[in-house]
């Protein structure tokens, strides 16, 4: 068996955000004013590990298959994936993702935060509310089959609502789930983070749309760039780089609801990172707009680089302004 078609197939430079945003939701957890443990411990550390691992599996099967439902798609876009080449057969992809699904899944339920963490037999018997990060799991998978697959919607193929799938996955889900793996998702807190990286993936999502115009027309697929034209939807997803990151600041300024402030982290630190990440921003939004035409002729423009750059950098910085 070669290994090299399977590997580019799970396309491995997408999984370290999601690995990311799930180990700085825990971390955002952890340091919040909101954290169950006493201490660091070894369970703790064994959790972090499975729920980061499942979560790169689900993204790993999450993006082969979206490769089987745009086989068509590929075929015209990127011609040179292992599924359009015929390295790997469609059935196996198919077979090979839903076993990874399964294995990303399962495991989950035995993660559930404190005081339902002495031994697995008690974690397996513990409230069904206890098990907040399979469901959201849960929720994340089925957002992947809603983009992707003709029975479940493929939300792909009407516009701003692929974003909203996405963004609701990848931003909104992925910050909580890590948060559930340490504390309860009761709370405003971690739905607000959430809400940061919804907001900004609802626009940044599309920068992968503009060089995929011409197979997405024939699939069927009407992205922002398809339904508005390059230029003006390079203006529609602009403000997503630059408006989400002042809601950290903002987040030191709103009450939470039991009193207090909304964000636990430390005040300077998330002022700071939403500071960076405004000025980031502005500059992606500089490359966006300088020629919004260029986009739909440069398969991997700086845009899209910047977008998961961005992304990561905020995962890490907002861990570091919870934990330090």
């Amino acid at each position: 068996m070669r290994w090299k078609p399977w590997i580019a197939l799970i396309r491995p430079f997408t999984l370290l955000p999601p690995l990311l945003g799930i180990l700085s939701g825990s971390a955002c957890a952890y340091g919040s004013g909101h954290n169950p443990y006493a201490s660091f411990t070894w369970e703790l550390f064994g959790t972090l590990l499975l729920g980061s691992f499942c979560a790169s599996l689900m993204n790993a099967a999450s993006n082969m298959i979206n490769q089987v439902y745009d086989l068509e798609i590929d075929r015209i876009n990127k011609p040179s994936r292992p599924l359009c080449t015929g390295e790997v057969s469609l059935r196996s992809a198919r077979v090979a993702s839903w076993c990874m699904y399964a294995l990303a899944l399962a495991p989950i339920w035995w993660v559930v935060p404190p005081p339902y963490g002495q031994g697995l037999l008690a974690r397996m018997r513990a409230p069904w509310q206890a098990h907040a990060c399979f469901w959201i799991y849960l929720g994340g998978l089925l957002c992947t089959f809603v983009y992707s697959s003709p029975r479940l919607g493929r939300t792909k193929r009407f516009g701003v609502w692929a974003n909203v799938t996405i963004a609701a996955a990848r931003g909104e889900l992925l910050k909580v789930a890590g948060w559930a793996m340490v504390a309860t998702v009761g709370l405003l807190e971690p739905w607000y983070l959430g809400l940061v990286f919804f907001l900004f993936l609802l626009g940044a999502a599309s920068t992968k749309d503009f060089s995929d115009m011409e197979g997405d027309r024939l699939g069927g697929c009407r992205t922002l760039p398809l339904t508005y034209g390059p230029r003006k939807a390079a203006w529609m997803i602009a403000p997503s780089f630059v408006l989400p990151w002042l809601l950290f600041p903002l987040g030191l300024l709103l009450p939470a609801p039991s009193g207090g402030r909304l964000l636990t982290g430390n005040p300077l630190l998330l002022t700071l990172l939403g500071v960076a990440l405004v000025l980031w921003g502005s500059r992606t939004v500089w490359l966006l707009l300088r020629n919004p035409q260029e986009l739909a002729h440069t398969e991997n423009h700086p845009s899209w680089t910047e977008m998961y750059g961005m992304m990561m950098a905020a995962q890490a910085g907002l861990a570091a302004a919870y934990l330090l």
